[in-house]
């Protein structure tokens, strides 16, 4: 009976270090997850927006790299290292919006900034 206990405590531990979420991202900005000290996470990003969005990881101790786009309905599963952001750009005129599934370190800050 314990390791029946056992095992369900981690089932349950390990399905909730998760996070879902639908984010809006005005035009013009991009969407930052993760730009602060932390472990690595996955992410599964759909776009239900109609237009393309731009994704890469951003080291925050500096640079870019790993350049996604992202067609209208589909789907990327990006895997992000330790003290890495992952920014999400919309570059169009209208809003856009994905949903996101993160799971891993779930400890991310998030936010929004004006494209470069």
């Amino acid at each position: 009976m314990q390791p029946f206990i056992f095992s369900l405590a981690v089932t349950f531990l390990l399905s909730s270090c998760s996070l879902t979420s639908t984010t809006f991202i005005k035009p013009g900005e991009h969407f930052e997850l993760g730009n602060n000290p932390h472990g690595s996470f996955k992410v599964r990003v759909k776009n239900i927006s109609g237009h393309e969005l731009s994704i890469w990881e951003a080291p925050i101790d500096g640079g870019r790299h790993s350049p996604v786009i992202v067609r209208p309905n589909q789907s990327v599963r990006i895997k992000v290292d330790k003290d890495t952001a992952l920014k999400i750009e919309n570059k169009q005129d209208k809003e856009a919006a994905v949903q996101l599934r993160v799971t891993g370190d779930t400890g991310l800050s998030m936010g929004y900034n004006k494209i470069n």
